[in-house]
């Protein structure tokens, strides 16, 4: 569909903003439409991140748009997309981003668990330690400049097609320690990563992003997530009343992958409280680290 909510997208093809030249389109989600361009002045490809006004109907919008450009522009990371300018246009705001040249985790893992071959219907192990250690190193880079970006999940992990770099994308509801405008009661994230205290409306902190680190572990060893199927707002209500009911099964019991030390590990990261789990995302991967020095081959760069 070219037209959404009266919108024709397809008219930014073609279109310059700045000194970028955009050429097709990559994607959408809740903060606008993502398209390729070129960026002439430095001759090289990128991303566009374009918000049209239309959209942007409240003061909110626009801030939380204008935010993600702010608070990533003071992050300089390898596992975290780099803004490279953000701008107004008569009828948009929009960023330019790195383009990534890969896929993000939810379509790796999608095309993996459809594989014909039962036995290649998980990532390798040691490949999905490898991701989630790199995505806790950017976190917790992030974390310490102050910055939580409160929606990680598979869909915001970018995975570079070359070397398998997973890069941190899309911090459009990033809440800033120091500047926070999302109010305390204004529930935030995807509800099925998203941790218990965000399911209240409460205060978050990094242990937040920690969580939605620890249920996509969980997925990614077992392909899916055991889980109930209910309505979206039934399972805010679980996660906000009943955490410690998410999970059907133990990781254990839902994947081959799992022993008992490394479910103890995703269970820590998944605790439904705050002070239950890992204090830091540097914890959490040093005992990934150690977990796959003891139990797995080291993982050999491309």
């Amino acid at each position: 569909m070219v037209n959404i909510n009266g919108i024709d997208w397809n008219a930014f093809i073609g279109r310059e903003l700045a000194n970028v030249t955009i050429v097709k389109e990559l994607g959408r989600g809740t903060m606008g439409v993502v398209f390729a361009g070129f960026q002439k002045s430095l001759k090289r490809q990128v991303a566009v991140k374009v918000l049209h006004k239309a959209r942007a109907c409240n003061a909110a919008a626009w801030q939380s748009f204008r935010d993600e450009g702010e608070a990533i522009a003071v992050l300089n990371h390898p596992n975290i997309v780099p803004i490279y300018e953000m701008g107004e246009a008569d009828d948009c705001y929009f960023q330019v981003m790195q383009l990534v040249d890969g896929s993000d985790l939810r379509t790796i893992l999608r095309r993996t668990f459809k594989h014909p071959l039962p036995s290649k219907r998980l990532l390798p192990l040691d490949q999905i330690i490898e991701i989630v250690i790199q995505v806790l190193n950017g976190l917790n880079y992030a974390h310490d400049e102050g910055v939580i970006h409160q929606d990680i999940k598979p869909g915001n992990i970018l995975v570079e097609r070359r070397d398998r770099r997973p890069l941190i994308a899309d911090f459009g509801i990033a809440r800033i320690f120091e500047a926070d405008y999302c109010s305390q009661g204004k529930i935030v994230g995807t509800p099925l990563y998203m941790a218990p205290e965000q399911a209240a409306g409460k205060t978050t902190d990094g242990k937040a992003d920690i969580y939605s680190m620890g249920v996509i572990l969980f997925e990614m060893c077992a392909g899916t997530l055991p889980v109930k199927e209910e309505p979206v707002k039934d399972l805010i209500e679980r996660k906000k009343y009943a955490p410690e009911t998410f999970f059907t099964v133990k990781p254990s019991a839902a994947s081959p992958l799992v022993d008992e030390r490394l479910e103890r590990i995703i269970l820590k990261a998944t605790a439904p409280k705050p002070e239950q789990r890992y204090a830091r995302c540097e914890a959490y991967s040093d005992d990934l680290q150690r977990y796959r020095h003891d139990h797995l081959s080291p993982v050999m760069t491309p």
